[in-house]
């Protein structure tokens, strides 16, 4: 792998011109269209919709286009955050580098690990449910039982995983002009399949075919109607998890056109297509089979889990139902391939200021990718999610279920370190205050009592799948246990690279990373 590495000189600072600290990465590879389908991408609204519209109604029964509207407020308040910050210091670092910026090198480090982490758990369970669909969908297509089951078979389920993680990682390494191509089309794919569910299930609603079905009601769109806190707090972070992943275009803006807006304007393009993409759905679902417990009823218990394989047949028929089955497996495949973007960036930009080992900066020269990087990302879910899968697949609910803790974290500390980094000009307009303190500071409140409540209820053992260590429930354990896993391994990190934690590689007036010899 031939590889350049982008390093720190402070002799011979270059900014580019606007403003961009180049490590190496393709510019001017994708545009705004291109930046919001990998932001759209990456959330894998399909795979989202079908996992939690189940659990949603579960929780807060016909509230659940509410609470997907509830959701998306604090998501967007940080993405307002996202895009101020990404004007001012356009780095692929993103939060790791903002925070740091803000806050000093300790927070950011661990912003930056909070935002590793999630990237890596989500990429192991991305990675599991797209190797389901494809057996699933298989079987579907042969109409053999047996084949369906193949997924049952832990080495040939481990397998399938293991090459479908290979490919993706292999796509990303290419570079985001090849990236960019696939996920016009498997994201093309989803909203086109799921515009047809929405169509027909809205018509199965007038005609009754159902018998759970219900007339639309404006109530529908009232948070304050959910029966308790409890509920609400449930739905909440089921829905915040709906919208995760939309900063991908974000991490990608060293490789866009026009570096400093686009990608701000891409986040904000994606938010808005998913949250229209959920309450469509999700309207349209609720009208058709209802949000009861029996039946086709959205909260089933025995199909909240999967509600599109409980659906497909019933509301599109058994034709027009195999490209649902179809759009699931597109969409965990296309999140998978896009969510190396983050990670694999978010990595190289650490490197690169000296935050990780200098090995993680390289850049390959063909290809303009964080090389090492990615494989590295690669190797690491496959290694996660096969030994995960051997040792306990109770563990393996329990570490996503603690995904939602890694979320708010740095989410939340992206939206304070927005308002702190700009505090001496939040007084200079209107639009100022708002935009970058008002807003951020709001957004990263609602995140952080989110993350409060979740660590709360995560202390009971009945959290997730019931499992409990010495009396504590496991995603508490597993949770907590990662952020001081982070914390470890910062401190390793202090002792090799001092220079980052003194402060002095990566500081408001931070030297122009150049690629060179």
């Amino acid at each position: 792998m031939t590889e350049t590495v982008a390093r720190s000189r402070t002799d011979e600072t270059q900014n580019s011109a606007d403003g961009v600290r180049g490590k190496g990465l393709g510019g001017n590879s994708v545009g705004l269209l291109g930046s919001a389908v990998i932001g759209v991408s990456t959330v894998a609204p399909v795979y989202c919709l079908t996992s939690t519209l189940g659990s949603t109604a579960g929780e807060v029964g016909v509230q659940m286009p509410a609470v997907f509207l509830a959701g998306f407020l604090p998501m967007l308040l940080v993405a307002f955050a996202y895009r101020e910050l990404n004007r001012a210091v356009p780095d692929c670092g993103t939060s790791f580098t903002w925070t740091v910026k803000a806050f000093g090198p300790h927070v950011g480090w661990m912003c930056g690990w909070g935002l590793v982490i999630a990237t890596v758990i989500v990429l192991s369970n991305l990675a599991g449910v797209a190797t389901s669909y494809f057996w699933l969908l298989a079987g579907e297509v042969t109409g053999s039982d047996r084949i369906a089951g193949l997924d049952g078979n832990k080495a040939v389920h481990i397998l399938t995983c293991l090459l479908l993680i290979a490919i993706a990682t292999a796509i990303s390494y290419r570079g985001m002009t090849t990236t960019k191509g696939v996920q016009y089309a498997l994201v093309g794919l989803q909203l086109v399949v799921l515009a047809v569910f929405v169509a027909l299930a809205v018509q199965k609603a007038r005609s009754g075919a159902f018998a759970g079905h219900l007339g639309f009601s404006w109530s529908w769109l009232n948070p304050f109607e959910v029966k308790s806190f409890a509920a609400f707090s449930a739905g909440l972070s089921l829905s915040i998890f709906m919208y995760w992943g939309w900063d991908a275009c974000l991490t990608a803006n060293e490789e866009t056109v026009g570096s400093e807006r686009t990608p701000g304007r891409a986040a904000l393009v994606a938010m808005i297509v998913l949250v229209g993409s959920y309450l469509t759905t999700g309207v349209a679902a609720q009208m058709a089979v209802g949000a009861g417990t029996d039946g086709l009823g959205l909260a089933n218990p025995e199909t909240s889990d999967n509600v599109f394989a409980a659906l497909a047949g019933p509301v599109m028929g058994d034709a027009l139902g195999i490209l649902l089955f179809l759009a699931v497996l597109a969409s965990a495949a296309a999140s998978l391939q896009t969510t190396f973007i983050p990670v694999a960036r978010t990595v190289l930009a650490m490197a690169a200021y000296e935050a990780l080992p200098a090995s993680y900066a390289g850049v390959h020269e063909r290809f303009r990718t964080p090389g090492r990087a990615t494989v590295v990302a690669g190797v690491a879910t496959g290694v996660f999610y096969t030994v995960m899968t051997l040792v306990s697949e109770h563990v393996l609910v329990d570490t996503i279920y603690a995904l939602g803790l890694m979320i708010c974290f740095y989410y939340a500390l992206t939206a304070f370190a927005c308002a702190w980094y700009f505090r001496d000009t939040l007084t200079r307009s209107v639009r100022d205050a708002v935009f970058k303190g008002l807003f951020p500071v709001l957004g990263g409140v609602l995140l952080t009592a989110v993350f409060g409540k979740t660590l709360y209820d995560m202390w009971d053992p009945a959290y997730g799948s019931g499992s409990a260590v010495f009396g504590v429930g496991s995603v508490f354990v597993i949770g907590v246990g990662l952020l001081l896993l982070g914390v470890v391994l910062m401190v390793a990190m202090r002792r090799s690279s001092p220079a980052f934690f003194r402060g002095e590689v990566l500081t408001t007036r931070t030297p122009a990373l150049v690629v060179g010899d």
